[in-house]
């Protein structure tokens, strides 16, 4: 990393920055504006729809933002980041994490019933297209269910190439109370990639993947009306959709550190970077009031290997300078490797966190969003700790 690759952060931003009581999420809006603008045109310029995995943000301002933008609704992980979006936010919704439990599956159902909003749902075993199906019929609903579909991360999902995928979306089609809503997948194994050069032939697997299965869905007599995949780093180095018809990044919003050591975002483009304070310094440490309880022990989704430490940090009387790495966390303590250039007690550092979205579920109730001038709002993080 050198002078052409720093935040080059305004100073505007510094302020809030050095204004701010530490530890603090701060999120610059001219950056967040941008990233959810670029989004919004990549989808409009492949002619695929796009579903933001709201689970970064967890934000009912940030969703406007990428509703007003164009985004056809929003995908969550899980029912009470529903229920929250559902009853006052978009009115579509996927969960993209595969529910068996009926009282769950109950509790959303009413929620889009009663808010009159679209609920869609993932399915990849029997006993998930049992539960939803019992609960749609108790309920007299039509619930919307794709196959969620692994391709490659094997974390969920039925394996592309097996019969079990023609079993279970047949089964889907075919039960009372669902409607087969299409397939859906998440390549979040390029998170993990011991080398950034891979992600090309890794995003075109799963388009590759995901529309070979449909085309053999639809041979075999189904109508497969979406196929759906995210994650942002596979969306944006993307090299067509073909096949495809949804797209559901989410940490694009924000970026954090593996996106920009993916090779998918430049430090100027990261939104969120947390504020902290150096409370102490010897002669190898700086030690800042951000430990995991701020920051997590997150190296990144799925276990990304090509990164060391916690995250970057900056001495914003120092801005320019080349970052320091944090190379260990206690829960309330950051540890910054200084490197012969300790920043002075009191001083303040921006950090670069591995993760964004670990953030901002640890983050206060609030974050702080700095506009061009300066001036600073409190929005709050509104689907913050909903993890149920």
């Amino acid at each position: 990393m050198d002078k052409t690759d720093l935040p080059a952060f305004t100073p505007a931003f510094l302020d809030v920055l050095n204004g701010v009581e530490t530890p603090a999420v701060v999120v610059d809006a001219g950056r967040l504006a941008a990233n959810v603008a670029r989004m919004a045109e990549l989808a409009r310029a492949h002619g695929v729809r796009l579903r933001p995995h709201a689970k970064t943000h967890k934000s009912l301002a940030v969703a406007n933002l990428q509703g007003k933008a164009g985004a056809t609704g929003l995908t969550v992980a899980k029912t009470s980041e529903a229920e929250l979006f559902l009853g006052v936010g978009p009115r579509s919704v996927t969960i993209a994490h595969p529910l068996v439990d009926p009282a769950k599956i109950g509790r959303i159902v009413r929620a889009a019933q009663t808010n009159g909003a679209d609920l869609r749902l993932i399915a990849d075993s029997d006993a998930g297209i049992d539960a939803i199906a019992s609960v749609a019929g108790a309920l007299g609903a039509i619930v919307p269910v794709y196959l969620k579909v692994d391709v490659g991360l094997h974390r969920c999902g039925v394996d592309p190439s097996s019969e079990t995928a023609m079993v279970l979306a047949r089964r889907i089609a075919s039960r009372p109370g669902l409607r087969f809503a299409g397939i859906l997948s998440h390549a979040g194994h390029a998170y993990r990639l011991p080398d950034p050069q891979g992600l090309p032939r890794l995003v075109a697997s799963e388009r590759e993947t995901m529309s070979a299965l449909a085309e053999r869905l639809r041979a075999g007599g189904l109508d497969v009306p979406d196929v759906s995949v995210g994650c942002t780093p596979t969306v944006i180095r993307n090299d067509g959709f073909e096949g495809i018809t949804e797209i559901r990044p989410g940490n694009y919003v924000y970026m954090d550190r593996i996106q920009v050591g993916l090779g998918v975002a430049s430090l100027g483009e990261v939104a969120l970077w947390v504020a902290a304070t150096v409370v102490s310094v010897n002669d190898r440490y700086a030690i800042i009031d951000a430990g995991s309880k701020v920051l997590s022990s997150d190296r990144g989704p799925h276990g990304s290997t090509h990164l060391e430490g916690y995250g970057l940090a900056w001495p914003t009387d120092r801005p320019d300078d080349a970052p320091m790495a944090i190379v260990s966390l206690s829960e309330e303590h950051g540890f910054i490797d200084h490197r012969g250039r300790p920043p002075r007690v009191g001083s303040r550092m921006a950090l670069l966190p591995n993760h964004a979205c670990a953030v901002v579920n640890l983050a206060r109730d609030t974050i702080v969003v700095s506009d061009a001038g300066g001036a600073a709002e409190t929005w709050p993080v509104d689907g913050r700790g909903l993890v149920r």
